[in-house]
């Protein structure tokens, strides 16, 4: 017999905070201390066309990752339910590009805004995505999908 009173576990990562909003936290710490104690960056010979690519990586990133969604008829928020593991596109090449779009997204605007500060609280916006919600996403899609997504962690990197 089965207990209908106990609680179902939610078909989501239970991820609270949208990662966006995380990414866009640290940033803005980082522009405050930038405020308070002012550093200028080594100036990077070239640093807005750095700056540029950054920011266009981010962009492709960003837009493959959720037509690759988009075309799975799945949804890429971490609070919805996943109804297929998507591992085309850009997930072929890491199995997080839409987090590395961010990243790439913040790297180049530290560099056009010349935020020293936020370059240096970027590995800290790093641990925090990776403990805070790829770890909540990891295991509710092994949870999910079982072996097909421990094939697919097992074939393609969590990063570059």
């Amino acid at each position: 017999m089965v207990d209908s009173s106990a609680p179902k576990p939610a078909d989501h990562a239970g991820v609270k905070v949208p990662p966006p909003l995380i990414y866009a936290g640290v940033f803005g710490v980082g522009m405050l201390l930038q405020q308070f104690f002012p550093v200028e960056l080594l100036h990077i010979p070239m640093g807005r066309i750095v700056a540029f690519v950054c920011i266009s990586i981010a962009a492709i990133l960003g837009v493959w990752g959720l037509v690759s969604f988009w075309l799975a008829r799945t949804n890429p928020l971490p609070d919805k339910p996943s109804t297929v593991l998507v591992m085309v596109g850009p997930y072929r090449l890491t199995r997080n590009p839409m987090y590395m779009s961010l990243i790439f997204l913040y790297v180049g605007l530290a560099i056009w805004f010349d935020i020293f500060w936020a370059l240096v609280l970027l590995p800290l916006c790093i641990a925090i995505i990776r403990y805070y919600v790829i770890a909540k996403e990891e295991g509710y899609l092994e949870r999910k999908f079982g072996q097909e997504y421990l094939d697919y962690k097992a074939r393609v990197r969590r990063w570059l």
